[in-house]
């Protein structure tokens, strides 16, 4: 069994999208202008050998090569899941899913979610999911002998907001950097998007099928942009759902490349603050169905001004430790709770709760029905899951950011002047990649994201997305020619299926199946509030739907939520 400090200490990291760390000022950052070559050699499909993996899922480790250049060279692992298609006459290939991070397991989440997608989507296609290069179950990044060292490394809150406790990053940083750079392996120098788009093409060829079908959450929006843009004529069918603006994941617009961090050139403290505005709106619209209600953004800021001065007590239920609430800790636990709407009345009931000051029991029985809902509580069962090094290892290989810690202080204060209360937590969300090995990031793609596909990209976006903000999707939009654009006017990380929402589920499993696009500006709109009556029945299946949202959710958000 494992002992309760590294549980914490796993699933503090766990999954991580938005992660931890920087590294040693000695080091170069990648340059601005690495791009993959566009003629490398071409590489046989490899072949697939399935096994049965429980519960109707087959599993394969299906063989890549380490570096794209020298296809006859080093091999890695790519680990895989499929569900078969439900109805084999209608069989028409493949659908390969992404569920972000960068670091999710595409393994876990189709085993979660394959079985509940809808029935045509199932009936047509093996529904297929894989763990990228370097992460998770595949031939993974590695920079300790063990978990325990590695988590060792990280801060003890959630993100830095003053000044000693940014000093304290700078030091976790350089440790977790130089252990990379030390002990990594090869697998450090090849784990940029680029690498992983062409371990998918090579999947592609050895599931058969000729053209792609692919269905790519948050981050994975890069991954299926890159894809798009590297083998534009082998895309069938591509839909992207909380989607990043690719050139502000990379290298950012103007000068932001050596002045803006990409947690801050990506909008996020913009989606988190405009979703928390709907949560106050939709709050207060409730009335008693949200404790909060009535004034519910002011009884929010006087709790956070409390609370920067006087950290409320918790008891944590499962171990019994003792830990403090902090301003720091509300800030990420709120982003975390926007992700899923679901779950925004428990978020209310938390935040009256530390209002009221109830009893540390109480309040640490109240902070872990949260944990469960964003599905915080699962063990992970490797000895040695890289949740540490998996975000880092892809974010610094792919993004072009400042060198100089000072810079990163800057643009800090900066963020929290223009965005307000996110700014620094997704400021200091990628600081990792301060001073990443300069070897990173070799093969990765830079742009131009402008590639006529063979079939048109539909690409998804909701208008208060607390991590990917709607100007990503239409950024993306207006960059791939002939691609549509799907909008929500609802809330939470990604639509497609973790919304529960029939119009937009309905759009894309029709592009999916029959490549049918939705008309030109076409807006869903959301049924109901989240605070609204839901039958326990269509609770439990939004909740499940999580499993998708969740993947994102940035480890300063998992941090809050455990003893540390």
């Amino acid at each position: 069994m494992i002992r309760t400090s590294l549980l914490h200490g796993r699933v503090r990291a766990a999954l991580a999208t938005i992660v931890t760390a920087a590294l040693s000022v000695a080091m170069l950052a990648p340059s601005a202008h690495a791009t993959p070559s566009t003629s490398l050699p071409e590489v046989a499909a490899p072949e697939v050998s399935w096994s049965a993996c429980r519960d109707g899922f087959e599993c394969a480790v299906v063989p890549t090569p380490l570096d794209h250049g020298d296809p006859q060279g080093v091999q890695i692992g790519i680990s895989v899941i499929r569900l078969p298609a439900a109805d084999a006459s209608r069989r028409m290939g493949s659908l390969l899913v992404n569920p972000g991070g960068p670091g999710g397991s595409g393994v876990d989440v189709v085993r979660a979610i394959a079985k509940i997608l809808p029935l045509e989507l199932r009936a047509s296609f093996d529904i297929v999911g894989f763990d990228p290069r370097g992460t998770n179950r595949s031939t993974p990044l590695r920079c300790f002998d063990t978990l325990d060292q590695a988590i060792a490394t990280l801060p003890p809150f959630a993100y830095p907001d003053l000044p000693e406790e940014e000093d304290v990053q700078r030091v976790s940083d350089d440790a977790l950097a130089g252990a990379c750079a030390g002990h990594g392996g090869a697998i450090l120098d090849h784990m940029s998007t680029a690498d992983t788009a062409r371990d998918m093409d090579l999947l592609r060829a050895a599931l058969g099928d000729q053209g792609l079908t692919y269905l790519g959450f948050s981050y994975g929006s890069v991954l299926g942009q890159t894809y798009a843009n590297l083998f534009p004529s082998r895309v069938r069918a591509l839909v992207i759902d909380g989607v990043l603006d690719p050139v502000a994941w990379t290298t950012g617009h103007g000068e932001e490349a050596v002045s803006t961090p990409v947690g801050t050139r990506i909008g996020s403290a913009d989606g988190s603050e405009r979703t928390l505005d709907e949560f106050f709106r939709l709050c207060d619209a409730a009335g008693p169905d949200c404790s909060l209600s009535g004034n519910a953004s002011g009884r929010y800021a006087e709790l956070a001004e409390r609370l920067r001065g006087h950290p409320a007590a918790i008891i944590d239920p499962v171990t019994g430790e003792a830990f403090s609430v902090t301003y720091n800790d509300l800030i990420a636990v709120t982003v975390g709770a926007l992700y899923a709407p679901v779950i925004w009345p428990d978020l209310a009931l938390l935040l009256t709760d530390l209002e009221q000051q109830v009893s540390p029991v109480a309040l640490g029985q109240r902070l872990a029905v949260i944990r469960t809902e964003l599905g915080l509580d699962a063990a992970l069962q490797e000895p040695y899951p890289n949740v540490v090094e998996a975000f880092p290892g892809v974010t610094c290989s792919d993004s072009v950011n400042p060198r100089d810690f000072a810079v990163w202080q800057s643009a800090a204060d900066s963020a929290e002047v223009r965005y307000g209360r996110f700014g620094r937590l997704w400021n200091w969300a990628g600081s990792v990649c301060r001073s990443w090995p300069s070897s990173a990031g070799q093969d990765r793609f830079m742009g131009p994201w402008t590639a006529s596909t063979s079939a048109p990209v539909l690409v998804v976006g909701n208008h208060f997305d607390p991590a990917t903000p709607h100007q990503g999707a239409v950024a993306a939009s207006q960059l791939l020619p002939g691609s549509r654009l799907l909008s929500y006017a609802g809330w939470g990380h990604t639509a497609y299926f973790s919304a529960g929402n029939y119009c937009v589920d309905s759009h894309v499993t029709r592009y999916l199946v029959a490549g049918e696009l939705p008309a030109a500006g076409t807006v869903c709109e959301p049924e109901g509030s989240p605070f609204g009556p839901t039958s326990a029945e269509t609770l439990e299946d939004t909740r499940a739907r999580t499993a998708v949202s969740a993947v994102a959710v940035p480890d300063s958000v998992r941090r809050a939520l455990h003893a540390r």
